[in-house]
């Protein structure tokens, strides 16, 4: 089985008429209501189904656990036993998990049972083994003890027929458990996302390369790709290209058969030599969003030949956290795990900022001795800066003044899923 869903509208990006600079919540707001899963479905057995997104809710086949069965290791009768000292026969064999008892214990004896064993007909209650003391054919224990101890009901984990896993839902390892005990050895999946990331610019060289002055490492590629990865999405290296308009007009042709999206960082503003945004703009299917943001104002949203492409800035700084903030719900939707918005935490604060109005602010930053701390510089240039935090400081769009012991919004980066 595989399904693909119809392309996205190639207006699904555009702007109401009058947006000039569009605040992120609006901007997080339109995009959500605007994309939908772009990718197929396929049936993958258990053993591949870790980490894929779920395309249908999975149904438990057979209830868990299938018939009533015992906790613990001990003796089973049955019905309740009031306080005082009993004394019981027991049955000649015993119940071990696998090994059902063929008979019926009569009332007033008991049976060994072993934990995991279905309860044979007649025992409806167990007692601890460790609360027996074993005699010669007949054991000797203590009350009360309420009907039902120390057993579990059929179904009372899952009844069959029950929805355990939800459509859009990352399988864990542990759902492969709860999906193995429900009777399913297959999942329909969604079919990975796959993103292309794509470098521009003429003063770009891979790393280890020798590089002349005036000319940098491109350093977003492999930061992006690795992104991708942690998302669950399939990365595709697509390189970088020179400012060339017809090299990267090519390079766009030959992705459509590879990817399902497109990630750019550079060339998406509107210089001379921001060949991204002009490209795109000759394909008559660009929206330029100038975002209330900082770092990363400049977010270009196209189609091209049907395929969605997020021009994010060429700032590394920038380029992430456009990327955590718009394009990871962004291909959580598109893949078909659905919107996800980051949990953010209020933690006290461990520095001072004024901040004026207009426009949301990011901060990178960490948590130590359960305060919040910045990074020493907001330059959008200082690289380190993003190695040095564990997530994100998020400023409102409204003038702030915080001082020391302030609560602030911090995300870390596995709110992200990361």
């Amino acid at each position: 089985m595989t399904l693909k869903p119809p392309p996205l509208r190639n207006d699904c990006f555009s702007l109401p008429a009058g947006v000039d600079w569009t605040p992120v919540d609006e901007a997080l707001s339109l995009l959500r209501a605007r994309l939908r899963a772009v990718v197929g479905q396929e049936a993958v057995p258990l053993s591949a189904a870790v980490g894929r997104v779920l395309a249908a809710d999975v149904i438990a086949q057979r209830a868990n656990p299938p018939q009533p069965n015992t906790a613990v290791d001990g003796y089973g009768f049955a019905g309740a036993v009031p306080e005082g000292a009993h004394v019981m026969p027991l049955v000649p064999g015993r119940a071990a998990a696998g090994l059902a008892y063929r008979g019926a214990v009569p009332a007033g004896q008991a049976i060994r049972i072993l934990t995991g064993a279905a309860l044979p007909a007649g025992v409806e209650t167990v007692i601890l083994e460790e609360d027996v003391t074993l005699g010669a054919g007949e054991i000797a224990f203590r009350g009360p003890l309420k009907l039902g101890a120390n057993t579990r009901k059929a179904g009372e984990d899952v009844a069959a027929g029950d929805v355990i896993l939800p459509a859009g839902r990352v399988v864990t390892p542990a759902d492969l458990a709860l999906a193995a005990a429900a009777g399913l050895s297959d999942l329909v999946v969604y079919l990975p996302l796959r993103v292309g990331v794509l470098s521009t610019g003429d003063e770009l060289r891979e790393a280890g390369d020798a590089a002349a002055p005036g000319q940098i490492y491109d350093a977003n590629r492999p930061m992006l790709l690795a992104l991708l990865g942690q998302m669950g999405a399939r990365p595709v290296d697509l390189g970088r290209v020179p400012d060339d308009r017809d090299a990267l007009r090519a390079r766009f042709d030959s992705a459509r058969a590879e990817v399902d999206v497109i990630l750019t960082s550079g060339g998406a503003s509107a210089g001379d030599e921001d060949h991204v945004s002009a490209l795109l703009r000759e394909s008559g299917a660009l929206q330029e969003w100038r975002i209330a943001l900082k770092p990363g104002r400049p977010l270009a949203l196209a189609m091209w030949d049907g395929v969605p492409v997020f021009g994010l800035p060429g700032n590394p700084v920038a380029a992430l956290v456009c990327t955590l903030i718009f394009a990871r719900p962004a291909i959580g939707l598109m893949a078909g795990s659905g919107w996800h918005s980051p949990q953010g935490f209020d933690l006290p604060a461990g520095f001072a900022k004024r901040k004026k109005p207009g426009r949301r602010e990011y901060l990178r930053a960490r948590v130590r001795d359960g305060r919040v701390e910045v990074f020493k510089s907001e330059g959008s240039g200082r690289i380190s800066g993003l190695s040095w935090a564990e997530g994100l400081v998020e400023l409102g769009d409204a003038a702030a003044d915080i001082q020391p012991g302030d609560r602030v919004r911090f995300i870390p980066y596995g709110s992200f899923m990361l």
